[in-house]
């Protein structure tokens, strides 16, 4: 079983698996939230998603643990990110990414140390996960760490080949 596997469905509610959303290709999966003063990154992710979609792809996983920043319904935030930022990319259902009910694919994605060396429980709304096409991890950025970076980038197409 891969991170691919995992349950994990659609901000519509539709049931499906981490690999439904990434359909096969590398993917950066962000925390996301609505009220955020990080929540501008959402262009900057909207642009990995269309110059890079038919190889690439971005999931949205929205998360109310900080600062109780992404309260709204799955509605609001599918309303949100369309009308504010043109977002196109996959979203998941809200979930939890740290503490008792932290979702499994957090449980597994806070193993993988950031680029100080630094594993554990995610810091912020919009830290940053890599994923290979096969569901395997490898890079991790954090929240301030804008999309567009040069080193998120570079990570991307190093997976692009």
């Amino acid at each position: 079983m891969t991170l691919l596997d995992l349950p994990l469905a659609r901000l519509d509610g539709t049931p499906g698996t981490l690999g439904d959303l990434t359909r096969g290709k590398p993917a950066l999966l962000v925390n996301v939230a609505s009220k955020c003063g990080l929540t501008p990154q959402y262009t900057g992710l909207e642009e990995l998603a269309s110059e890079l979609g038919d190889r690439f792809t971005v999931v949205g996983l929205p998360c109310n643990q900080f600062g109780g920043q992404e309260p709204g319904t799955s509605e609001e935030i599918a309303e949100f990110c369309s009308a504010t930022y043109g977002v196109s990319f996959p979203m998941s259902e809200k979930i939890d990414v740290n503490g008792d009910g932290r979702h499994a694919l957090y449980a597994e994605l806070i193993t993988t140390p950031d680029e100080s060396g630094s594993a554990g429980d995610v810091s912020w709304n919009f830290e940053k996960f890599l994923i290979a096409a096969d569901g395997s991890v490898v890079a991790r950025f954090g929240p301030r760490v804008e999309p567009l970076d040069e080193r998120v980038v570079s990570a991307i197409h190093a997976q692009l080949g």
